[in-house]
């Protein structure tokens, strides 16, 4: 059978998106749908971000004081709530990129037990 683009998707981890995000405004101020659509395209369509977890996840983010906020028109002239990094939002995404890579590390380390390095 062969594979539709949707067949390449891959589910996020749990927690994960919360960093996409963070790490999508470290680059600056973005409007929702401008946000899961950086996450698609930086990810080669592999992660699909859908709106029924990105807006609860960036109202949690701006609720903790990790993104603040803002209206203003979108390049397509539509009015649109506009997210920032705040600097608290700065310290937690580099915790959780040192969180990712050790994950990513212990992971290898089990898939691949033959090339971790004692």
């Amino acid at each position: 059978m062969a594979k539709t683009p949707d067949d390449r998707r891959l589910d996020l981890l749990q927690g994960t998106l919360d960093m996409l995000i963070l790490r999508t405004l470290q680059w600056g101020p973005q409007h929702g749908h401008g946000i899961a659509q950086a996450i698609r395209a930086q990810s080669d369509d592999l992660l699909k971000v859908e709106t029924g977890s990105l807006y609860p996840a960036l109202h949690r983010l701006e609720k903790r004081g990790w993104l603040t906020s803002e209206w203003d028109v979108s390049p397509a002239n539509q009015r649109a709530k506009f997210y920032r990094l705040s600097a608290a939002g700065k310290v937690q995404l580099s915790r959780e990129s040192d969180r990712w890579s050790q994950m990513v590390s212990a992971i290898g380390r089990i898939m691949n037990p033959e090339q971790a390095t004692d």
